[in-house]
């Protein structure tokens, strides 16, 4: 049997950190609960996974490249409560200090890490997986990079989303969800699409005719194949320069640099050295990650899984028409 390829894990911090301090409750004796919670997923992940590496992104704090080019870009979002805002500023070099390769993109997101790291990874002859809460990475899916994706309830809840899985999941192709997202638009992020593309529909379009692009020409040329896919009043609605500008301004926006600095995987590689985890974890409080440490530190030898765990994203044969379990929580 052939060796597999060395496996990247890449996490985006501040999706899991804004989820576990959701998922939370601070007492008297918990002030760094969402900290915590991330160290409890990577822990785990790396424990299920068995990465040869791992790379954690974050926002840049400071300044949005995105907001910049878009003044209304996540402009409708409430101010982070003040605890979350001292716990993602506190993180980075918490990871830092324990010895995990975490990156900072100056103007950038942690999508754009993702991103990133993904390309560097496939580059390097290395597989990943991207550990998130959202399906921005969706677009990042290719027989390399896998998205591991984190649902209500957990951990326990996620699902290894693949090429087939994101075709079952959302009717198209990775190389079309991009287009696919912005037809619909994300509310999110303040990223209005376009009236009447709902998923369905902006499946429909992308089956038909490929892309985007490919249906602005059959517009420019009469419309009739965007017509037969999406019917007359989605055609004209997509006809309107309107909504051209938008499904191009959101393109532009939802795209992910590919070519941010990434530290050579080598430098990323684990196992971590267990005193200097557990010195660097105390800072945030008593926490204890059991049998999860030995993944991280090889305290212990813990074989890689022979199937993949958390279990590949399919529909059962069964219900192809009907939403899985707990689906409408991926969205």
């Amino acid at each position: 049997m052939p060796t597999p390829s060395p496996l990247l894990l890449v996490l985006d911090g501040n999706s899991l950190i804004h989820r576990t301090y959701h998922a939370g409750a601070p007492d008297a004796e918990q002030d760094a609960w969402a900290l915590r919670g991330f160290a409890r997923y990577a822990a785990r992940a790396v424990s299920r996974l068995r990465p040869d590496a791992i790379v954690v992104g974050f926002d840049c704090p400071e300044h949005s490249t995105r907001r910049a080019d878009f003044a209304g870009y996540k402009a409708h979002r409430p101010p982070k409560p003040g605890e979350l805002v001292t716990q993602l500023a506190a993180a980075p070099g918490l990871l830092r200090a324990a010895g995990l390769c975490t990156v900072v993109p100056g103007g950038y997101e942690a999508d754009d890490v993702l991103a990133s790291a993904a390309a560097h990874a496939r580059r390097s002859g290395w597989r990943s997986i991207l550990m998130t809460s959202d399906r921005d990475a969706f677009a990042l899916i290719d027989e390399h990079t896998s998205v591991l994706r984190i649902r209500n309830g957990g951990f326990d809840e996620a699902v290894l989303i693949d090429p087939a899985g994101l075709h079952e999941l959302c009717g198209v192709h990775p190389w079309q969800y991009l287009d696919y997202a912005a037809l619909r638009g994300d509310p999110s992020d303040n990223l209005p699409g376009v009236r009447g593309f709902g998923a369905a529909t902006s499946a429909r379009l992308l089956n038909a005719l490929g892309t985007v692009d490919a249906a602005y020409a059959d517009l420019d040329a009469g419309g009739h194949a965007v017509r037969d896919a999406v019917g007359a009043p989605c055609a004209d609605r997509l006809a309107d320069p309107a909504s051209r500008a938008a499904v191009d301004r959101n393109r532009r926006l939802m795209r992910m640099r590919t070519d941010l600095p990434i530290p050579a995987l080598d430098g990323a590689r684990l196992p971590l050295a267990s005193a200097v985890v557990r010195a660097a974890l105390a800072a945030v409080g008593p926490l204890t990650l059991g049998p999860a440490l030995w993944s991280l530190t090889a305290g212990r030898t813990v074989p890689r899984p022979t199937e993949p765990h958390p279990p590949v994203f399919r529909r059962p044969q069964r219900h192809r028409r009907e939403p899985t379990p707990g689906q409408m929580s991926l969205f």
